[in-house]
């Protein structure tokens, strides 16, 4: 029971996927939590915003997680965990996760049939037949051996002996995969080099690393679950996921408070024992989870300098520079697939705004926009040391942003002819704006692995300090709406058990 100076047992800062997914599963088991957020709506990268008749995806459109047991792979947490919650959310499947537009001429989906996407690429790269199918066999297996292990906690011992003694045989095999790159893998068994170049754009579309920075088993869960549970978009886009987690939590008594950001977290004797928000008014609890980046809780929200983090402990994610368009929906054909990656040039695919990453979520749902309208979201990797010399607001900037787009929207019209004569609504976004609405240091999207680190290296729930936790993609497995609801689940289940509430196996 909370005591009479806390306000729950458990405050969350941050309405990001990872905190609400903890909030919603502790509050399920009635450990009392109270989450806070700066915004007016939750969602934080995977959220939602309204212009002119339309709904655009603030950042993420590519989903798992929303697969049915059985038929379709169990690496399914946002269909286990709105069970558990009693909560519905309606998606509508994408028979194509990705469609690549890559140099030469060689474009190819990655489709949700396992066979028509392996088949596609051998016929582009026949001499390598044996060793496709060998490479995404390796990911398969990955995928059969996570979608049997119950989730939880790896720092939980109880959940650590529970997993071993009932799959010995997998969780030693799962043991040694996480020492290996998914793209020293690859060159295992294969030897040609457009075809290594595309293995680092799979491994780079999601992770925003070549795959030899990549770990195995992250690639086997977001590179072959797709032909299990399969790539699935909610009804209304990205925001109705963080909106059914607050339903959740509401449904269960937990308190969700907009518009209160967090300026402090309270720290007393190495303990965090609440926060105080920019108001000056304070908030106590048993326990505190951070869903800002390392960086933010260690440097902005505790100020002692012992816990500091220094910026190049962890390899920055990048930012993004972001087009919101409203078009005319007759630049977009009819079987046009939702979701698109543009390579012009390897030399700098990986650098800031070398790949555009595209998407069209109105061919599956109508309702975002208007009728007779389509939206495109595109959008590439930027840095905010190439945008911090502008006044935010200033006709510089504002000039800036424009002519990027300009070349963007340029480079788009390869595969849609056109689009910059479409466009009726324009909302541009750079690293400024996600530092602004998303208070994350430089705008970034988190720390990655650096080459050859070990997925189990990436930061646990745990922290220095005392009942003080982490979510989100500053913490394992890493970046990406699933991942970050791993973390959640993660992150409850290790708080459930210190509070002798032990989470249920999520079925």
């Amino acid at each position: 029971m909370t005591s009479s100076h806390e306000s729950a047992d458990v405050i969350i800062i941050g309405a990001g996927i990872g905190g609400l997914t903890a909030a919603a599963l502790l509050q399920e088991r009635g450990i009392s939590t109270l989450v806070f957020e700066k915004n007016p709506f939750p969602g934080g990268s995977c959220s939602a915003f309204q212009r002119a008749g339309y709904s655009f995806d603030a950042g993420a459109s590519v989903f798992y997680g929303f697969g049915e047991n059985g038929s379709s792979g169990t690496l399914n947490l946002h269909t286990r965990i709105f069970r558990k919650l009693g909560i519905q959310v309606k998606t509508i499947h994408d028979p194509v996760q990705i469609h690549y537009h890559l140099p030469n001429d060689f474009a190819v989906s990655a489709s949700y049939d396992r066979k028509t996407f392996l088949d596609a690429l051998i016929d582009r790269f026949p001499s390598e037949a044996d060793g496709i199918r060998a490479f995404y066999r390796e990911l398969d297996d990955v995928h059969a051996i996570l979608s049997s292990l119950p989730a939880g906690s790896l720092e939980d011992v109880n959940h650590l002996l529970t997993v071993g003694a009932g799959y010995p045989l997998k969780t030693i095999s799962l043991a040694l995969k996480t020492f290996r790159s998914m793209g020293k893998t690859a060159r295992r068994y294969i030897r040609d080099e457009e075809l290594l170049r595309f293995i680092d754009i799979e491994a780079y579309s999601w992770a925003v690393q070549d795959a030899v920075s990549t770990p195995l088993v992250n690639a086997g869960i977001c590179l072959a679950d797709r032909h299990y549970g399969g790539i699935n978009y909610p009804v209304g886009g990205s925001g109705a996921i963080p909106k059914a987690l607050c339903r959740g939590i509401e449904k269960f008594g937990g308190q969700i408070r907009f518009q209160s950001a967090v300026s402090a977290i309270l720290v007393e004797n190495g303990e965090a024992r609440g926060v105080r928000l920019a108001d000056g008014s304070e908030y106590f609890a048993k326990a505190v989870i951070s869903n800002a980046t390392v960086w933010d809780t260690f440097n902005r929200l505790i100020s002692d300098s012992r816990y500091r983090v220094e910026k190049e402990r962890f390899q920055q994610a990048p930012s993004w520079f972001q087009l919101f368009l409203g078009v005319d929906s007759s630049v977009i054909p009819a079987d046009f697939a939702v979701h698109h990656i543009l390579v012009d040039d390897w030399q700098c695919y990986n650098q800031p705004g070398g790949t555009i990453y595209f998407s069209s979520p109105t061919m599956l749902d109508p309702s975002l926009a208007p009728a007779g309208k389509h939206i495109v979201h595109a959008f590439v990797t930027a840095e905010m040391d190439a945008w911090q010399q502008y006044d935010r607001g200033g006709s510089e900037y504002l000039e800036a942003k424009e002519r990027f787009a300009e070349r963007i929207i340029a480079r788009t019209e390869r595969i849609l002819p056109g689009l910059a004569h479409a466009v009726e609504l324009k909302v541009l976004a750079t690293p400024l704006t996600h530092e602004r609405y998303l208070n994350r240091f430089n705008g970034s999207y988190g720390p990655l692995l650096r080459p050859g680190q070990n997925i189990l290296q990436k930061p646990q729930n745990t922290t220095p300090v005392k009942n003080l936790f982490a979510v989100g993609d500053s913490t394992f497995p890493g970046q990406g709406v699933i991942a970050v609801t791993y973390s959640g689940v993660s992150c409850a289940s290790y708080i459930a058990r210190k509070f002798g509430t032990p989470l249920e196996e999520l079925v």
